[in-house]
């Protein structure tokens, strides 16, 4: 999807769920940017507030695009800052911090993501939001909570930091190797948005139902521990770490064109990948009575045989064959190949911004996975550069004339 395309118009006399939202949103790098930039592809109005110069931490990630003004616009804010407003306001002034508390009352959801106990320093705690508007949903993600005590509560996070304490880490890891952090890109920052998502919506609802307002605390590391609930489950079940070998079989089967992932759980799967591959007598062979047996022999049994069968083969050819014999596989797509796949465009999986720096190819960012037949979806609008609103709302939202916004910009307080 194209900057302002709208992919269904047949539900756009439906609107949006969060349509009336106002969310004001001190945040930085991902978790709660990601929460809100979902928020508002529901519908909400979202208004961020970061630092009138540099703009928040995310805008200095790499790789980065040029912003109109030859400024670094990271990779990190790309992706997770669409459809936003920017108002640059610093937060470590006191005309800074009075102008946020002065815009308050104008937003159903106040959020941050900053350190623990850094809103209360700055004068802006839970407390001091709610008595500005008891309407207000005030919502929290730091790496260890607010709320409730804890002894790393004063430690800065990154996802990686609360992937490594949630345990799964040390569950994947081989004996004798090393932990590998970031299997799969920031998981501890998107499964912390997500829930943020969950309690902001659940408190919205409190709000509907009472005229009350709520705060929101999600720590980082309580989300990854729901994520990774294995971990926790089967310790109490007598497993501190992956079974080597597993009681099933997951691995990369190599093709003609490349890998497919092959996962096998039950016996009739297995039974089923020796059938296609030519391999019946795997159903009573005394090696194979065991599902551990199947990790077992993998190398010297299992892998030659299928892979002799995948390799003349197409990665599409052997995920089809496998399917009509009950093997779950799939291809292991490149990053070229997942633009141009046939499902990424059927499912409108993705936004495509032009870029402001002259570069032809367009910068990609996932789309809304949530789909629902009576839902407007799009269109989308571009990250915002620094403090690019700040004037447009500090007027609407406060009534500040002229005058007042050129004194603020000269003290270096808004952009």
């Amino acid at each position: 999807m194209r900057l302002g395309d709208i992919a269904n118009d047949d539900a756009l006399g439906y609107g949006k769920p969060l349509d009336g939202v106002r969310v004001l949103a001190a945040e930085q790098m991902q978790a709660l940017p990601f929460a809100t930039q979902l928020l508002a592809r529901l519908g909400a109005e979202v208004v961020k507030v970061e630092h009138p110069t540099r703009g928040e931490s995310g805008r200095g990630s790499v790789p980065a695009v040029l912003d109109p003004e030859g400024r670094h616009v990271g990779a990190t804010f790309l992706r997770n800052n669409f459809n936003k407003r920017s108002v640059g306001i610093d937060l470590q002034s006191d005309p800074g911090r009075r102008l946020f508390l002065a815009l308050v009352p104008q937003f159903d959801v106040v959020a941050e993501n900053f350190k623990a106990g850094t809103m209360e320093r700055l004068g802006l705690g839970p407390d001091v939001l709610a008595e500005a508007n008891p309407r207000a949903i005030v919502l929290s993600i730091s790496g260890f909570g607010n709320t409730l005590e804890s002894p790393y509560r004063s430690w800065p996070a990154y996802a990686s930091i609360v992937e490594a304490m949630s345990g799964i880490y040390d569950y994947k890891r081989a004996e004798g190797e090393r932990p590998v952090p970031n299997p799969m890109g920031a998981v501890g920052d998107i499964t912390a948005a997500l829930f943020s998502v969950v309690g902001t919506l659940a408190a919205l609802r409190h709000r509907d139902q009472t005229g009350e307002g709520q705060y929101v605390d999600i720590a980082m590391l309580d989300t990854m521990v729901a994520l990774t609930d294995l971990v926790m489950n089967f310790n109490s079940l007598g497993i501190d770490r992956e079974p080597h070998p597993a009681p099933f079989l997951i691995t990369s089967i190599e093709c003609a064109d490349g890998f497919v992932v092959m996962q096998v759980v039950r016996d009739n799967q297995f039974h089923g990948l020796g059938d296609l591959v030519g391999h019946p007598e795997w159903r009573d062979d005394p090696r194979f009575a065991d599902r551990t047996g199947w990790t077992q022999h993998l190398e010297t049994e299992i892998r030659p045989a299928v892979e002799a069968w995948c390799r003349t083969r197409t990665r599409t050819e052997v995920s089809e064959a496998m399917a009509a014999f009950g093997v779950v596989t799939g291809p292991v797509l490149t990053s070229d190949e997942i633009i141009s796949d046939p499902h990424w465009a059927a499912r409108d999986l993705g936004v495509e911004m032009d870029r402001p720096d002259g570069v032809s190819t367009p910068v990609r960012v996932p789309g809304n996975p949530v789909k629902r037949s009576k839902v407007a979806r799009g269109p989308e609008s571009r990250v915002p550069w620094v403090g690019e609103h700040t004037t447009d709302v500090l007027r609407a939202e406060l009534g500040l004339d002229d005058a007042e916004i050129a004194r603020l910009r000269a003290d270096g307080v808004i952009s």
